[in-house]
């Protein structure tokens, strides 16, 4: 089971009605243009092709399970009294005084350019639970890092 927003599962609808819809024909017809062009046995493209096609049917299988096991939140029921999944957490390091904003979000979500971090990752588990002031603790690749939470929201 993978906890999700609305926005979140709804770009996951339409990814894959874009991949059945558009990409799944597209790779057909890439298959029968290579078909068409003869000896199967030593066509390059047709391997290509079928591979390709291979590689998409694979993202659609789990796009399927991630819809199948998606659960959504519902915002209205969550709080900022601590760190939890779909809040907005501003830290600061307090090493280096650094500031940060992350949203935490599901596995599927996560985009690191638009500051949204996977709920899975080391400063997500690190921070869940913590609240306004509380300092965490947190062991990453770099080593340890100290994290001051200075706001939640939504």
């Amino acid at each position: 089971m993978a906890y999700m927003s609305q926005e979140g599962y709804d770009k996951l609808v339409a990814e894959l009605k874009q991949l059945e819809s558009v990409e799944r024909p597209k790779a057909s017809a890439a298959i029968a243009e290579a078909r068409d062009k003869g000896d199967l046995s030593e066509n390059a493209e047709y391997d290509a092709a079928k591979e390709a096609q291979a590689h998409l049917e694979e993202k659609i299988n789990r796009i399927k399970v991630a819809i199948s096991e998606a659960k959504i939140i519902d915002p209205s029921r969550l709080s900022t009294d601590s760190v939890q999944i779909l809040n907005k957490v501003e830290l600061k390091n307090v090493k280096n005084g650094m500031k940060m904003v992350y949203t935490i979000v599901s596995e599927s979500e996560a985009n690191l350019k638009e500051g949204k971090i996977s709920v899975n990752t080391p400063i997500a588990q690190g921070l869940l639970g913590k609240k306004v002031g509380d300092i965490a603790e947190i062991k990453v690749p770099q080593g340890m890092i100290n994290l001051e939470v200075v706001n939640i929201s939504f």
